[in-house]
């Protein structure tokens, strides 16, 4: 059994995809897992990721993003 709550969901922009991040708790086991579910049209893709993939993966998304943003001043 597992117990899922939801932690986000927004739409992308640019291609319309809806993505939302859950929490997965299993009641054996103990582990808990950030569900990335990722919707275009009437096709899902689910990932279950462990929190060290997820901040991983989280500080590269991050670090990419920052990087295309304008900086203050920069014109």
């Amino acid at each position: 059994m597992q117990k899922v709550a939801s932690l986000e969901r927004f739409t992308v922009p640019l291609g319309g995809q809806e993505v939302e991040l859950q929490q997965v708790d299993f009641e054996t086991g103990g582990m808990s897992f950030l569900r990335i579910r990722i919707r275009e049209g009437k096709r899902f893709t689910i990932f279950d990721i462990d929190p060290a993939t997820a901040k991983a993966w989280g500080e590269a998304m991050e670090a990419w993003a920052r990087a295309q943003l304008p900086r203050p001043g920069d014109e």
